[in-house]
């Protein structure tokens, strides 16, 4: 048997992101802007990584 919490909690975002998100988000968003202003923070490779890097097409391996 499922819990009341684990069935009403799904359809409640459902309802949220479908119907709700759309005619509140134009009204908060100047508000979240000012709060995440900064950008992603990108990673950048360092020294201790080896150079030679191979592809097979679906992941990197490094030899």
């Amino acid at each position: 048997m499922v819990c009341i919490p684990c069935i009403v909690i799904p359809v409640l975002l459902w309802i949220y992101k479908r119907f709700l998100e759309p005619i509140v988000y134009p009204f908060i968003s100047p508000f979240i802007n000012k709060f995440w202003t900064k950008k992603a923070v990108q990673e950048t490779g360092t020294s201790d990584q080896k150079v030679s890097e191979k592809s097979n097409g679906t992941c990197k391996v490094s030899s």
